[in-house]
């Protein structure tokens, strides 16, 4: 499955060596009904032609009649969809949504080019940046990104954006836990990929829209199949899958790695992850487990909703004692 912000910005890249000039359309923000997430991309030539997604429909035909009229010729500015006061905003969103967007005017320069090229490669996994707009200038700037946020953060007069691949859940191996996981995680946009080399374990399993690698995970893994917007779970009750993959997914930069089991089952696994695997400390302390937020759960589903949700605490960088 591919990112359908890297389908942008490599799309705004090809119409920008072509000599074509581009706006590049990023949602700020959300309040009531909104279909599309802060940080979701589209980008429209001068042509017409467009990519992308900011509400599903209404706001792309609203703003592409806006282009061809001449209403977006400044180097930056951000409009606000389904309030009266702006003028440049002719429609009202469902259910009385409101949608901020970022404009950006890019000019076919190399400096815009180079800058589309380190975003692809931000999209592609390779490093997570965060993006910084002048709102006054239109000025971009982009730094190295280390830590979980809020996708957006926005002031008076600047915008920063997170920029990274698709958020991706690795399941390390098949259990009804881990069915209900991917379930979730496919509902919440994530890119998930199962592992498990058992072939009786996954007979009859259907998944849709999920990767299923029929190999250790512990080996696609260590294959590069972890960047940094990768979350690792391990749900099988299995050390010969569950362990592997523990040893393997704490040397990646992997932003959540748990492994499911009771306090006392995670003691006794960590015991042998430190004697057996040589994890140390700091190793170990990546590592949740027992995985996910404590709900009382006691079902697959139940399960599968906490560890998703310690997921998106993580990603949001939320602290467990702000919960």
């Amino acid at each position: 499955m591919q990112h359908l912000d890297l389908q942008v910005v490599r799309r705004a890249l090809q119409w920008s060596i072509a000599g074509q000039q581009v706006w590049l359309c990023t949602v700020l923000a959300t309040y009531g009904s909104a279909p599309r997430a802060p940080g979701s991309l589209l980008a429209v030539n001068g042509e017409g032609q467009w990519i992308g997604s900011l509400s599903g429909g209404c706001v792309e035909e609203d703003f592409l009649e806006r282009v061809a009229e001449g209403a977006f010729e400044q180097a930056v500015c951000v409009v606000r969809y389904g309030e009266g006061d702006d003028p440049r905003s002719r429609i009202s969103l469902p259910c009385g949504g409101i949608l901020d967007v970022l404009v950006e005017k890019l000019e076919p320069a190399c400096e815009v080019q180079a800058h589309l090229r380190e975003l692809e490669s931000a999209l592609l996994g390779q490093r997570r940046l965060i993006r910084e707009v002048d709102l006054a200038s239109g000025a971009r700037e982009l730094f190295a990104d280390r830590e979980q946020g809020v996708r957006i953060e926005r002031e008076v007069d600047r915008v920063r954006v997170r920029i990274g691949a698709a958020q991706r859940l690795l399941l390390a191996g098949y259990s009804s836990v881990a069915q209900a996981c991917a379930e979730f995680a496919v509902g919440l946009g994530f890119e998930v990929i199962l592992c498990d080399p058992r072939d009786e374990v996954l007979e009859g399993v259907v998944l849709e829209n999920v990767e299923i690698c029929r190999q250790l995970p512990s080996m696609f893994i260590a294959d590069g199949g972890c960047h940094s917007d990768t979350a690792v779970v391990a749900l099988t009750h299995d050390p010969r899958i569950d362990d592997l993959a523990m040893m393997e997914a704490v040397r990646t930069d992997a932003f959540y790695i748990g492994v499911m089991g009771s306090v006392q089952t995670s003691q006794k696994r960590f015991e042998r992850l430190r004697r057996i695997g040589g994890l140390g400390d700091a190793d170990l302390a990546r590592i949740h487990a027992p995985i996910g937020l404590n709900l009382g759960s006691k079902t697959p589903a139940e399960i599968a909703l906490a560890v998703l949700a310690d997921i998106l605490r993580i990603r949001s960088g939320i602290p467990r004692d702000r919960i």
